[in-house]
């Protein structure tokens, strides 16, 4: 059990320390998150915006700028979250293989990159619950941040994923940020009109939406919201482990080998 945890740990100290050479991952959690969120309130009009919120039934009025920072700051959880973790995949690629080719656990290197995902999004998550309490201080401060976990959780699986499937850097950042973006704009009723749509149920983080949503601005608890997130993170995780063994044990293929 002890050596267990000791090769849990050392991946996890690796995972990390990948993490921290990405400097402009932590330029744009230090400088990004807390302007774009000050930007959206500052220039997205003032008016209150009436929507029914799916989730409890409730019936709020948020203003635009305060309803569009909360869009804002799940767009650059998931962003930065999904980049950073797709980046380290992407990056260690080769470093996995050799690890796993000499006889590492891969077990534990995917459960470390997971565990490195829980305390990057931690990280973030408190700085982003920050910087919109400095504008607008929400109803439910651990609700709202347990949405954006939630959404960061899913984007950084999903990073995982991307890093783990595709071959080049560039397809990996786009798909993150198409996604992204096409999954929270369409969600906020003051840009979309499609936000009540049939469809909407259906994205990435339409339960971290709503939850951060009711966080924000209204005094229940939408704990259906919360469930469909984390049925969400469970399969999207779930693919970014399966996707991880299939590149850790193709490297171990006498072509792989022949290759070295």
């Amino acid at each position: 059990m002890r050596r267990q945890l000791t090769w849990f740990a050392t991946a996890t100290r690796c995972a990390l320390v990948e993490h921290a050479r990405n400097r402009f991952a932590m330029v744009l959690v230090a400088l990004f998150l807390p302007a774009w969120i000050s930007l959206i309130h500052l220039a997205i009009p003032r008016e209150p915006v009436p929507f029914r919120l799916a989730a409890t039934g409730e019936l709020l009025t948020p203003r635009g700028n305060e309803l569009t920072q909360i869009s804002g700051a799940l767009n650059a959880v998931c962003m930065i979250t999904g980049f950073m973790m797709f980046a380290a995949a992407f990056a260690s690629g080769r470093f996995d293989r050799r690890l796993a080719m000499a006889g590492y656990p891969r077990t534990h290197l995917a459960l470390a990159k997971l565990a490195a995902l829980a305390l990057i999004g931690v990280g973030v998550v408190a700085y982003a619950t920050a910087a919109i309490w400095a504008w607008t201080p929400p109803q439910q401060p651990l609700l709202l941040a347990t949405a954006l976990f939630s959404a960061a959780m899913t984007y950084g699986a999903l990073g995982v994923t991307f890093g783990s499937l595709l071959h080049k850097e560039v397809e990996g950042m786009f798909a993150i940020m198409m996604i992204s973006v096409v999954d929270i704009v369409l969600q906020n009723p003051l840009v979309s009109s499609g936000a009540d749509s049939p469809f909407v149920p259906y994205l990435p983080v339409y339960g971290a939406v709503q939850a951060a949503t009711a966080g924000a601005f209204a005094t229940s608890t939408p704990l259906r919201g919360l469930g469909i997130q984390l049925i969400w993170f469970a399969a999207v995780a779930a693919i970014a482990l399966l996707s991880f063994h299939r590149r850790t044990r193709n490297a171990l293929s006498p072509t792989a080998i022949a290759e070295r």
